[in-house]
């Protein structure tokens, strides 16, 4: 028989049994499904829907941890963002965009900030908005990849950490880096070259989101989503820069994207098991952004969405997630860090900062795994498999040890 302390403790265990499961069923069901079978399951839709209209802090504190600080709903809403995307800071005030680990880093025009960095500025806004629009007449006009670097990094002046931050990194609040994650010379040291002389796949592309669209895409045409644009990809890098390439199209969140990433985990570790030549894994996928944001820039004439590096560090802002581990974090994140550091130099604005949040995402796989956001779903398929070029472009330059320079 329980005492009344026991009863109390034990109703208290269910109840918050019941909350954390009420949260975790639409935003963090990887983990949800780990957890079932702790606690009894009290659930219904019209419970799921209640509890987070009305206790939509829940959510922020489960992923921050119980340290005793009040979370403003604003903060919440953040939160609720896709993975990896982020918002217009134009709204925020300056106070809130101060460049702390724990901060989330809420980024202006993203090209427009990135351009600054590299001490460059765009002049004439509306005329190049203009340009970007005219598809049809740049249609034709074909992608030279750039033989010059447009900036040079003095990589000294980034041994700071908080310089580093500022200048490579939007980090969610949900998570925490720090100094011993990111630091300029193990970013850069990390040996990213890719063996050559083989018949075998050695690149491997798939999407953990297959269902992406664009603001152009035919329903049910598989051609005009992120999986076309991903078999675009795989033939640029394979005709024009020689690498053998695997494009793995199956969907793993066409009934439900819930579940999408533990779907995809046992075929992808058979995949590696098969192919073991495989040395970079692409995870490739498109954001999500407000209607009125559109990640597009023009580069040599051509209409050319953004993209964004994207990398789970398996920690939360509390701590490390013990049964999250990822072995490769260190090499993931140089291999996401060479990347935007060859694309800053080369085609200053096309990349967006590299996104950091808490979770995997099945980046343990293999050392030099990256996860894509290229463009958004008002972008258009054109402009999608217009980026393909030049970030194939630096994947070749990362890849045969040509960039970045230390």
């Amino acid at each position: 028989m329980l005492d009344d302390q026991s009863k109390q403790d034990n109703g208290g265990s269910i109840l918050m049994g019941w909350m954390q499961d009420m949260v975790t069923a639409p935003y963090l069901p990887a983990i949800r499904m780990m957890n079932r079978g702790s606690t009894e399951k009290i659930t219904s839709d019209m419970y799921d829907g209640w509890i987070l209209a009305e206790y939509p802090v829940l959510l922020y504190g489960m992923e921050t941890g119980d340290s005793g600080e009040t979370a403003a709903e604003s903060d919440y809403a953040r939160l609720l963002m896709l993975e990896g995307s982020d918002e217009d800071r134009k709204s925020i005030s300056e106070e809130e965009l101060e460049y702390d680990e724990n901060a989330m880093h809420l980024e202006q025009s993203l090209e427009d900030a990135l351009l600054a960095e590299n001490g460059m500025f765009l002049e004439n806004q509306a005329a190049q908005q203009n340009s970007q629009m005219q598809s049809s007449d740049n249609a034709s006009a074909q992608f030279i990849p750039a033989r010059d670097k447009s900036y040079s990094y003095n990589w000294d002046d980034l041994q700071e950490y908080e310089m580093l931050i500022k200048a490579f990194y939007a980090v969610d609040s949900t998570t925490k880096a720090g100094e011993g994650l990111l630091q300029i010379d193990r970013l850069l040291s990390g040996d990213m070259r890719l063996e050559s002389g083989t018949d075998d796949p050695q690149i491997l592309i798939y999407h953990t989101h297959s269902q992406e669209a664009f603001a152009d895409s035919v329903p049910g045409d598989d051609s005009t989503s992120i999986v076309g644009v991903g078999e675009y990809l795989a033939s640029v890098l394979q005709e024009k820069y020689g690498y053998r390439v695997l494009h793995h199209t199956k969907s793993y969140d066409k009934e439900s994207r819930d579940y999408a990433y533990s779907n995809s985990l046992p075929d992808i570790e058979q995949l590696l098991a098969e192919y073991p030549s495989i040395e970079v894994v692409i995870d490739l996928h498109r954001d999500e952004m407000p209607a009125d944001r559109r990640l597009v820039v023009d580069l040599q004439g051509r209409p050319t969405a953004q993209f964004m590096f994207f990398n789970g560090l398996s920690r939360t802002a509390k701590g490390d997630i013990e049964y999250l581990d990822n072995p490769n974090l260190a090499d993931n994140l140089a291999f996401s860090f060479q990347m935007q550091a060859a694309c800053n130099e080369y085609y200053p604005g096309l990349a967006r900062r590299i996104y950091l949040k808490a979770y995997r995402y099945n980046m343990h796989l293999c050392p030099k795994t990256l996860l894509i956001e290229l463009g958004a779903q008002n972008n258009t398929v054109e402009e999608a498999r217009n980026a393909c070029d030049p970030l194939a472009h630096v994947l070749d330059l990362v890849l045969s040890g040509e960039e970045p320079e230390r």
